[in-house]
């Protein structure tokens, strides 16, 4: 996307040239007239983008000027980007003799100040003349397409509505294929083969996957089935990958096999004569003998179980032998304004909707009776109130365009035009992850500040615009299928529909690349992987890393790895790939089994993100990392094997994001106090005291006014209150998740109590962790003024006899207990509503909003019950908005409250809980749930 990028540039060209006014340098030797011109040839290429842009889809000659403008984007920003990095050493090198006046730095200084940074500006000299002469044959060839100039200027990122959602779960037109397909599936009749398969078969947008889910949920399918598993198939096939999310849907745990036949027998154990039911989404494989080991071992279960299959292909459908297909046609106009109305109109007057339904009856009818289509035209429209720009959409040249390659693509054509240029890359990035992938909102938006798509202004946290700029993009319905904890917390996860999926690639043509490794072969990569920019490979089982790009000069600016190693296989050899990747912004290595971390990675200068989570065997990281100047998210979590982080810690001076949950680091490094623009900071390690200098003493986080998450480990460890009261956690206005762990000490002489309260964090915190603590109670007087917390966990407070008094929170949202071995007996004191007829006689409700509850680890608990239910004359509500309740390990106890018994529509989980006088009617509604909430 190249007007994103030409900002960019012009954004970084600012940047120097302020920096080298401020530390009183001139510009690079012999290249100021070089500078002068691109700059002037970036401008004015700056204000024709636009049309071209538009331009683009229908007239390939301008697509191909793009193309090129890009790749010299790219160089231009690679080099401004190592003139800014140089100038930041200079700084960081400033600040360390400032920092510590003592240490003789005096003659490294004059050394830098000398002779060497004309050296680095002649270099970066020489890149500027060569760049220059290839941007001004660039901005030339621009005349020859006419281009009109844009003058109205950027458009505005519209803010996300906050109030209201619109409900999308209605689903219009399929009632008849519904009722059809639960007949079926309820069916007695037997089937002419072993299984009985039914297959929706339609084109991409049509609705298949919707449909399957109505079904799925259906409550007449929930009753008559003893198991429903759901699998997302897509491309490229994989047997033993599908055979292990069957199996780990029947176990609710990810299996630790790498045999297709281990698989295969697990899978004939757990359904051994069930009635169960499959849905196997998103089908294309045509070839039969795919699927031959996977129905051998469906076909175990009850004669009455049964496969739901969606596909596009009829072929596919026949592959896995198909007993009855269901052709999915297109939906009535009727049905399509039902669908269009409930979201165009979303939020405007009645006099401003009847004044558009003409005009909207007429875009209706170009969305041909695809639901994808009608759905991401309706969600540009509900963004746009007059007749007028109802009229431009109408008009536009879009649904002329012939070339383009699916029919639902022009809508997504229309609303990704009307995107800023920001959301625009922001979407097109997405095209790096493969189909029906997962995507963790929170590291999406991580990747997108690493890569410069997200655009803050001065004072406003970069973090939160990210947010708005992924609901402005779930508002225009480029993402779906999203994943929360409860109905009103924020989604922590999403995918995106395969047509969008497919649209976002068609933009960005071989400037993303995802692509599988498996089998024991090397993968050669094709001459086009030379100019891909954003990469993600996925290797499996028994695969190796494709060694060519060891050997190979690339222009990656984003590598993600999927490994799934066999622990004997060969590993990824970090050092061999710092040259050819030498233009990083962002590496993923997540549970690769990295050993090491070489000295040579210091070579990424342009690395902003940089994940080696869950490699356990990494035991330390080289001081080298600190010359990552640009660093600002580090994620080393659940790195168990890491024993200390690198000395000079404090030069990441844009580090923003440090997350190091689980590892067994023993203090934070002197100098970590330098790190004051942190905003995350998974865990602040508390010493023993036996570092000495090398350590940072807690009270350094008095300076971290910015932090947003804070996480402290080894709380236990203090004994002065005095000592807590000084980090001044109260005036950490941006704080908003606090996570405190008491490891660290058995001395029964500890005042628990007081240390706790003397934590005090802000007001306006919204979650709030406890672990470890070893008082005998435990609601400081802090807790009742935290009006916003929405999240409580309490982990292992193994002192405490009784519950506190939560239900006085009245914001909270989620409660999670555990550990809390000590406890009994939970009644009105966990409610904090006193038995007192003399009190006030109005209604009380105690949780009013909580929505997800639960206990586990508690093997004494034996009663829950409240002795009261009036206060006064006033009646007593409690958990009105409770959604989910899991209840685990907890093996005394015999009953549930009334008011828990008497909600039908509750969803509740129960395991290891032999007494409790209800079954498990209810599961979850997502598997990784309980998952995320423990991490």
């Amino acid at each position: 996307m190249a007007e994103l990028l030409v900002e960019m540039m012009l954004e970084q060209f600012a940047s120097i040239t302020r920096q080298q006014a401020e530390e009183g340098i001139r510009l690079i030797a012999g290249a100021g007239q070089e500078v002068e011109r691109l700059q002037s040839n970036l401008l004015s290429i700056q204000a024709v983008l636009d049309d071209a842009e538009n331009r683009q889809v229908k007239e390939n000659a301008v697509s191909v000027w793009l193309a090129k403008l890009k790749d010299v984007s790219y160089d231009i920003d690679d080099v401004l980007d190592e003139w800014n990095t140089k100038l930041q050493k200079l700084k960081i090198k400033k600040a360390e003799a400032a920092f510590n006046p003592l240490k003789k730095v005096c003659s490294s200084i004059l050394h830098y100040l000398g002779c060497r940074p004309l050296v680095m500006r002649y270099d970066i000299g020489v890149k500027i003349r060569d760049l220059d002469r290839k941007l001004d044959i660039i901005a030339k060839e621009k005349e020859t397409f006419n281009f009109r100039s844009m003058t109205e200027g950027n458009k505005e990122i519209e803010r996300p509505m906050t109030t209201s959602v619109v409900d999308l779960t209605q689903v219009y037109g399929r009632e008849d294929d519904k009722n059809t397909i639960v007949d079926l599936l309820l069916s007695q009749g037997s089937c002419t083969q072993d299984l009985c398969i039914i297959s929706i078969v339609g084109m991409g947008g049509i609705g298949k996957t919707t449909l399957a889910k109505l079904v799925f949920n259906d409550d007449k399918v929930s009753t008559h089935f003893e198991i429903k598993i759901w699998v997302c198939i897509s491309e490229p096939f994989d047997e033993l990958r599908i055979a292990k999310a069957i199996l780990e849907s029947l176990t609710n745990s990810a299996p630790n096999l790498h045999e297709l036949e281990t698989v295969v027998q697990n899978i004939r154990q757990k359904l051994d004569r069930k009635k169960f039911l499959l849905i196997l989404d998103d089908v294309w494989t045509e070839d039969q003998k795919n699927w031959e080991n996977l129905k051998s071992s469906l076909t175990c279960g009850s004669p009455e179980s049964k496969i739901l299959v969606t596909t596009r292909k009829e072929e596919a459908a026949s592959a896995i032998g198909t007993t009855k297909i269901i052709s999915l046609g297109t939906l009535l106009e009727e049905k399509c304004w039902l669908l269009f109305s409930r979201i165009a109109f979303f939020g405007k007057t009645i006099e401003e909707s009847n004044e558009l339904v003409e005009i909207g009856r007429k875009l209706v009818q170009k969305c041909k009776g695809l639901p994808l289509a009608v759905k991401t035209l309706a969600s540009l429209l509900r963004c746009k109130r007059t007749f007028d720009e109802w009229q431009n959409i109408l008009d536009s040249e879009i649904w002329e365009i012939e070339k383009v390659e699916q029919e639902v693509f022009q809508p997504l054509l229309l609303s990704y035009c009307d995107l800023p240029c920001t959301l625009k890359k922001c979407f097109l990035y997405c095209a790096i992850f493969p189909k029906d992938y997962i995507i963790d909102i929170k590291r999406l938006i991580w990747l997108w500040m690493a890569h410069g798509y997200v655009k803050s202004k001065p004072n406003e946290d970069m973090k939160l615009v990210g947010e708005e700029y992924f609901d402005t993009l779930a508002m225009r319905s480029f993402f779906q299928d999203f994943e929360k904890l409860t109905s009103s917390s924020r989604a922590m996860f999403c995918k995106m529909h395969d047509i969008v999926h497919d649209f976002a690639q068609y933009l960005t043509q071989n400037e993303c690349y995802a692509m599988e490794v498996a089998g024991v072969g090397e993968l050669e990569l094709d001459s086009t992987y030379d100019r891909v920019r954003h990469s993600m490979i996925k290797i499996q089982e028994w695969a190796s890393f494709p060694s060519s790009i060891y050997t190979r000069k690339t222009f990656l600016r984003s590598l993600m790895v999927n490994c799934n190693y066999n622990t004997n296989h060969p590993k990824i050899v970090l050092s061999k790939l710092v040259d050819p990747l030498a233009y990083l912004r962002s590496l993923f290595l997540k549970n690769c089994s990295i050993e090491e971390i070489p000295v040579e990675i210091k070579g990424l200068i342009h690395l902003r993100y940089l994940d080696l989570s869950q490699n356990d065997n990494i035991k330390k990281l080289p001081e080298t990392l600190c010359e990552l100047h640009n660093l600002q998210t580090l994620d080393i979590s659940l790195c168990s094997g890491l024993r200390k982080l690198p000395q000079g810690m404090g030069n990441l001076i844009n580090m923003r994001y440090l997350l190091n949950w689980k590892t067994s680091i023993s203090y934070m490094p002197k100098g970590f106090e330098r790190l004051t623009g942190l905003r995350t900071l998974g865990e602040f390690v508390i010493s023993d005291g036996s570092y000495g200098s090398k350590a940072c003493s807690i009270e350094c986080l008095r300076n971290f006014k910015g932090l947003q998450f804070l996480g402290i480990q080894g709380f236990g460890k203090l004994t002065d209150a005095a000592k807590v009261k000084g980090i001044e956690l109260i005036n950490k206005k941006n704080l908003r998740d606090l996570s405190v762990d008491f490891e660290g000490s058995d001395n029964e002489g500890h005042d628990y109590e007081e240390l706790l309260e003397a934590l005090q964090p802000p007001p306006n915190l919204m979650k709030l962790r406890l672990r470890d603590y070893k008082g005998n109670t435990m609601f400081p007087n802090w807790m009742v003024s935290l009006n916003k917390l929405s999240r409580l966990d309490l982990w292992y407070c193994i002192n405490c006899e009784h519950l506190p008094p939560l239900g006085k929170l009245s914001s909270l949202e989620i409660l999670i207990i555990w550990g809390m071995k000590r406890v009994k007996r939970v009644g009105n004191e966990f409610l904090g509503i006193e038995n007192d007829a003399t009190s006030a006689s109005s209604s009380v409700i105690a949780f009013p909003n909580l929505k997800y509850l639960w206990f586990d680890d508690m093997e004494d608990w034996e009663e829950w019950n409240y002795d009261i239910t009036k206060r006064g004359d006033g009646d007593i509500t409690v958990m009105l908005s409770l959604e989910s309740l899991e209840i685990s390990r907890c093996s005394k106890l015999t009953s549930l409250p009334n008011h828990l018994r008497q909600m039908s529509t509750l969803k509740k989980k129960f395991v290891k809980c032999p007494l409790l006088d209800e079954q498990r009617t209810d599961s979850l509604s997502s598997s990784s749930a309980s998952y995320q909430l423990q991490q």
